[in-house]
Parts: structure tokens; sequence; C-alpha cells
């Protein structure tokens, strides 16, 4: 029998969770093994993983009762949540706090919650620099996570609190890369100004999650604020001008321009892009690159990550 310590990987087939899967199964002689959990198990994903090594588990974020049988017996919990499956931003901290239950009831020693900052702490529901969503938020997807956090500290389950960055996969996936502006020029487009942007590939936020891990009790209790590189508009594009032999340039517009976008979420990505921008010294400060590189020496800048993905990046067929 494997005397290996289990980590429970939520969201294992998807972005975040993927990454600490791959990390723990790239990892033959190390101190854990991966449970995979997924609501479908028979899934092309679940079953590569499968095959690789992984045990595979079904769950359902909004069923505690399948989080408790998924937690049962593991050592460590990487706790992660989609809010872009559903926009909806309290459905996602009431799965968290199932997460958060779960865990308690079931003896994990060590979660990794995978969350982002409360804006509301910096810009109230009455301030109108930018303005508010849904009733209850100025940027849903992050306030979500942020309140989050309590759910797992009022339960006492022992938690390490991961504040990611955005990841440079939303260059291939989520529509952020370069699109053809109205002289069929590729823009890179933001309403940050000349503000930096923290970012990291996904893969590397999976790798700095394995090693807190594997420091054991040293992180529990503790905030980590992790990226791989702060870049601006201008150095962003420059580095994908480069990598895809394309002139790209960066297009900076008002964050009440980026609302206007019509594609589901640009209120809150708006709001989250302004977010950035005003208070862009905590927001980068946070994010320590020195800290996050000595938790994964292969921390990989933009450029890095270009040279192996930048043919996957789509590109508006409207340039020439």
């Amino acid at each position: 029998m494997s005397t290996k310590k289990i980590i429970a990987v939520c969201g294992a087939t998807g972005a975040q969770g993927g990454g600490l899967a791959q990390a723990i199964l790239n990892d033959k002689n190390g101190p854990f093994s991966l449970r995979a959990i997924t609501r479908n198990p028979s899934g092309e994903k679940a079953q590569a993983l499968a095959k690789e090594g992984a045990e595979v588990v079904a769950a359902d974020f909004d069923d505690t009762e399948s989080l408790k049988n998924a937690f049962k017996g593991a050592y460590g919990v990487f706790a992660v949540t989609n809010y872009w499956e559903h926009f909806d931003p309290q459905k996602e901290t009431a799965q968290a706090g199932n997460i958060a239950k779960a865990a308690k009831e079931t003896g994990v020693e060590h979660v990794i919650w995978s969350t982002l900052e409360d804006t509301r702490l910096k810009v109230p529901l009455d301030d109108n620099r930018m303005p508010t969503l849904m009733g209850n938020y100025k940027v849903p997807h992050l306030d979500s996570k942020g309140e989050a956090n309590l759910l797992f500290a009022n339960l006492n389950v022992p938690t390490t609190y991961l504040y990611t960055s955005f990841y440079w996969e939303n260059f291939i996936y989520f529509g952020a890369g370069p699109q053809p502006n109205q002289e069929g020029v590729l823009a890179l487009t933001f309403p940050m100004g000349d503000k930096k942007l923290s970012g990291m590939a996904v893969a590397d936020i999976g790798k700095s999650a394995y090693a807190i891990f594997s420091k054991g009790k040293e992180y529990i209790g503790k905030s980590v604020g992790i990226a791989g590189e702060h870049l601006t508009g201008h150095e962003m594009a420059d580095a994908m001008s480069k990598a895809l032999n394309r002139k790209i340039i960066y297009q900076d517009v008002s964050a009440d321009v980026y609302r206007s976008f019509d594609f589901p979420g640009a209120e809150d990505l708006g709001n989250m892009f302004q977010y950035y921008r005003d208070f862009n010294d905590d927001f980068v400060g946070f994010r320590n690159i020195e800290k996050t590189r000595a938790l994964n020496p292969e921390l990989q800048t933009l450029k890095q990550w270009l040279a192996a993905n930048a043919s996957r990046i789509p590109l508006g067929e409207q340039a020439e």
C-alpha cells in the first residue's frame, strides 16, 4: 500500500487544478499522490489523468456530501472554483463554503484556496469610481473569492490563501489576445494605462501550489501572492510582436469603453482592470516574483511562455 500523502485536486481537468495535477504526476518519487476531483470521471481529460496514475473521484461543488466522500483520507486539498462557468458570485462563494465544510469534516490537514482580492475593501459599494454590479459587487469574480476566505478562516480550516495572477493562457482561450482595431492593426486592448499587469503561465500556479504543499505547515494561515512577471500593455504587445513576427500594438482604452464591449463579463473585467490600474502598487507589490521563483524555480517569463505557445494564440481574421 502506498505511503504517499493524497492531494485531492479540485478542478483537476481545468487550468489551475490541471497544472497542480501534472506537477504531482511528474514527481514520480515525490511524497504525494494525486486524487483528481471532477464532475465527469469518464471524460477524456479525467481518463488521461487516470492513465498517468491518478485516482479519479467524482464530486460536485454544489454537493457537500460528495465532496466529503472525495476528500476522505486526503492529506491536502487544492480548492479552486470556476466563476466563468456560471457567472454567479453567490454560487461561487457557496461552493467555496462547501469545500471548506467538507475539508473540515474530513480532517484535511492542509487546504490551498486559490483566491483573489475582495475589491470592496478598497472600493466600497457606494464608491462611484466604478459601477456596482449585481447589486452587491464591484468585481464579482474577485469579490466572491475574497469573500470566501472568511469561510475557511471561520471554520479553522488549515488554509494557505494563494492569490493568483492573470494567466497568459487567457490570450489563447479567453479572447484576451490581439484583435484588429479600426485601422486593421492587431491590438492588445486593456484599460490599464501605463500600469503593470501581473501575469503568469497557468502551469506555474500548479507548480507553486505543489511547492507550498511540500513545505508542510510552513504556509498554513498565510496569504501568498504569486506572479511570473509584471508587465505593461506595451511590454506585452512588444513581446508578442517578436514572438509572432507580426505588428502588435497596445491600445489603452478607458474602463468605461472596456465595460461597454460586447462579450459576456465585459463589465466585470472592465472593473477588474480598473482596480488593477488604480491600486497597482498594492496589486503588483503583493505578488512577489522572487518569492514565487523560490517556490518554483522553473517560473516562466512571458517571453519563455510565448516561445512555446505563441502559435496557439488566435489572431483576428481582419488583420493583414
